[in-house]
């Protein structure tokens, strides 16, 4: 029943928060449910652990150790995010922003957000996978639109239309996917069931598998922000509020990518070749080379850090791309490092964007002089976002490009002159934020709530701890997860 229960505490959170969310208990009953939320993926998690995979609602929903992992970071990142929530509301109110009608929508609109994606990550029927990312689009439309003003309804529009045109295609591989399995399985719901495609996977129609994977790679790539498909996520994270720039790059990203991951390991076993895997090369290594570049002249800080995202998935899924039991690991440790990571980091732009007044990097500086605790908070999500020890993405990325090296050797200068591109970037506009001037006002600000720094400083910290002291009972979560996504190799 744990599984039935993690869904049904989203859904009671969205219909409460519907109805009385315009009330003033109603963003500490948005904490609420995202606490019980997690709670109940962190005993999920720890049911498969002890008991393996978890079946329920007539095989439809289905957890394992791959998915779990992600359930717990999924949970986690939306409950901190909730907490970043509270403050943010707070000071959108005092700021006349802040309608009662618009704060219900909002905190419904989250609870929705954070069920659909525990729903593709619980779903054992690609079809209801399907349907789940499909809200999941929906509800970010509403989201990222949440302010009204032009810019952030064209960002919604454009939004809803480039996903809306890859969730198309990753339904048309959906419906190949099920023509190629219905031979074997019989019509029906079973021929979309992961637990029964994995079982015969060997036995699916090659070359219908090869323009299936094509399909869904083109589509929930869509969703991932990969190379070329990417043009939506910049200006959804500049335009929307920041809670769900937070989520959307820590979560959502992630979320697409496992729903790839998981029909990879199907063309894996149909097609016998490298082409899934090539697909996945390119498309990542596009993503880190583009998202450097485009970097480079950024001035606003949430669109910098957007194009930061695409560049981290890029790397992640170049990662599972090279495959290999290195590179699978290291593909891992990046998605969960990048969810704790960024999502700190736009809590900390969050409140600096609202003491300033304004997303334009030359209107935020001098940082360190106003609030130097958002300062300073930001300066250790930039030091861990580009990878220096002894923050986990540094050890994620030096087994991407060890591995890189033994696989793809003509990439890796590319690849290194763009990791360091990025850093360079990263690292002189954060020092011209923090200590940079003149701003339109250098006047200390009264010190934050300590607790508005709580959720930052937990990712920040668990980012280190998965650097340093990499906890032994997570690191046989990874192994068991590489033999779901490919059996002892890990790919």
């Amino acid at each position: 029943m744990i599984l039935v229960l993690m869904i049904l505490s989203p859904i009671t959170g969205a219909i409460v928060l519907g109805l009385w969310g315009h009330r003033k208990i109603a963003p500490l009953l948005n904490i609420a449910f995202s606490l019980l939320t997690f709670f109940l993926t962190l005993i999920l998690g720890e049911e498969v652990s002890l008991h393996g995979p978890l079946v329920a609602l007539d095989e439809n929903l289905f957890a394992d150790t791959f998915s779990s992992l992600f359930l717990v970071i999924t949970g986690g990142v939306a409950a901190t995010t909730s907490f970043f929530s509270l403050r943010y509301m707070t000071i959108e109110a005092s700021h006349g922003r802040l309608t009662p009608e618009r704060t219900r929508l909002y905190l419904a609109l989250y609870q929705i957000f954070v069920l659909t994606m525990i729903v593709v990550l619980a779903s054992n029927n690609l079809g209801l996978l399907w349907v789940a990312l499909e809200g999941a689009t929906l509800a970010t439309v509403l989201l990222v639109g949440w302010t009204r003003t032009p810019a952030a309804i064209k960002a919604s529009w454009k939004y809803f239309i480039l996903c809306g045109v890859g969730i198309a295609q990753a339904l048309f591989g959906t419906i190949l996917l099920y023509f190629a399995s219905e031979k074997t399985l019989g019509p029906g719901g079973t021929a979309l069931l992961l637990t029964h495609l994995e079982t015969v996977k060997s036995q699916l129609e090659p070359t219908v598998m090869s323009l299936a994977f094509v399909f869904f790679m083109v589509g929930y790539g869509t969703k991932v922000g990969l190379v070329p498909l990417h043009n939506w996520l910049p200006d959804a994270h500049a335009e929307g509020p920041t809670p769900i720039s937070a989520v959307l790059s820590g979560l959502l990203l992630n979320v697409a990518l496992y729903a790839i991951l998981r029909v990879k390991s199907l063309a894996d076993g149909a097609i016998h070749s490298s082409m899934p895997s090539n697909l996945l090369m390119g498309f990542g290594l596009a993503s880190v080379l583009l998202a450097s570049i485009s970097m480079w002249k950024r001035q606003d800080i949430k669109r910098l850090f957007a194009y930061s995202s695409i560049e981290h998935m890029g790397l992640a899924t170049l990662a599972f791309g090279i495959g290999g039991p290195l590179a699978t690991f290291a593909g891992l440790l990046h998605m969960t490092t990048h969810s704790l990571v960024k999502s700190a980091i736009f809590f900390a732009v969050g409140h600096i964007v609202q003491t300033s007044g304004s997303q334009k990097i030359p209107s935020i500086r001098e940082v360190a002089l106003r609030t130097p605790g958002l300062a300073r908070a930001l300066l250790a999500g930039g030091f861990a976002i580009t990878g220096l020890p002894p923050f986990a993405l540094f050890a994620s990325e030096l087994l991407i490009i060890t591995e890189a090296v033994k696989r793809i050797p003509f990439a890796v200068p590319f690849l290194l002159l763009a990791l360091f591109v990025t850093f360079g970037v990263l690292i002189f506009r954060i020092l011209e934020i923090s200590e940079g001037g003149p701003s339109m006002t250098t006047k200390p600000l009264p010190p934050l709530p300590k607790l508005t720094f709580f959720p930052i400083w937990i990712h920040l910290g668990l980012a280190l701890i998965l650097g340093t002291v990499f906890p032994a009972t997570l690191y046989s979560v990874y192994q068991k997860a590489l033999l779901v996504l490919g059996g002892p190799h890990g790919g």
